[in-house]
């Protein structure tokens, strides 16, 4: 690993993208970022993917509305809130400015899970090519941010997408179908995919989803 300073040019970070690296911060009050470049990496292949029985029925009757760039900063601001369980997280002010950067650029995209008018659950990513590079989730309502990774799935899937990158793994991933790759083999499916064109708006458009597009009538995952 190795350390920048806080201003990191737009085409620094694509970069490291391409070559299997991510940025994180050790504490949200750092002021210097991370490359991390693990051993072993989480991604979704969307051949793999599996919804459990429970979920899917949940999802058809759910009161849930489903946005996509619609408050990219406060989704980022969310994921980097502290709270009783939580008291640190990697995101710190150059992570927020470098993503919000990215997002302005449409480099960089969320997906938002609202109850009520209210953000309840939402999650951030960058595309590049046909690899959606997904960076972290938050969740003030049950299930709220299992939606919103349920919703992705199905967007990278239309869009054209090969894989989304989770980076790590975990126990609440692999229940949809998350698998672990060497880090040489996510590094040949980038070099395969990221100079390919897949569009995250074939979906739908930034906004709020119509009725008729949430929640879907019938699977596509």
């Amino acid at each position: 690993m190795f350390s920048y300073q806080y201003n990191i040019p737009i085409n620094s970070v694509i970069d490291a993208y391409k070559q299997g690296m991510f940025p994180m911060a050790e504490t949200c009050s750092s002021k210097e970022i991370y490359w991390i470049e693990p051993k072993k990496r989480g991604v979704f292949q969307f051949d793999k993917i599996k919804i459990p029985k429970k979920f899917k029925r949940f999802l058809k009757k759910n009161n849930f509305q489903i946005a996509v760039d619609n408050n990219f900063e406060q989704v980022i601001n969310n994921c980097a809130k502290l709270n009783s369980s939580r008291k640190d997280t990697w995101i710190n002010s150059t992570i927020k400015k470098i993503y919000t950067e990215m997002h302005y650029n449409g480099l960089a995209h969320s997906v938002e899970c609202y109850l009520n008018k209210e953000l309840v659950g939402g999650l951030y990513g960058i595309k590049i090519g046909r690899v959606f590079f997904g960076e972290s989730m938050f969740s003030f309502v049950s299930n709220a941010s299992k939606v919103t990774l349920i919703h992705l799935l199905e967007r990278l899937k239309i869009g054209g997408f090969k894989i989304l990158d989770t980076q790590f793994i975990n126990e609440h991933l692999k229940q949809f179908g998350a698998v672990e790759v060497s880090n040489k083999e996510f590094k040949s499916i980038i070099e395969k995919n990221i100079n390919k064109e897949a569009n995250f708006y074939s979906y739908s458009q930034k906004g709020f989803l119509p009725d008729e597009l949430y929640p879907l009538k019938k699977s596509i995952i």
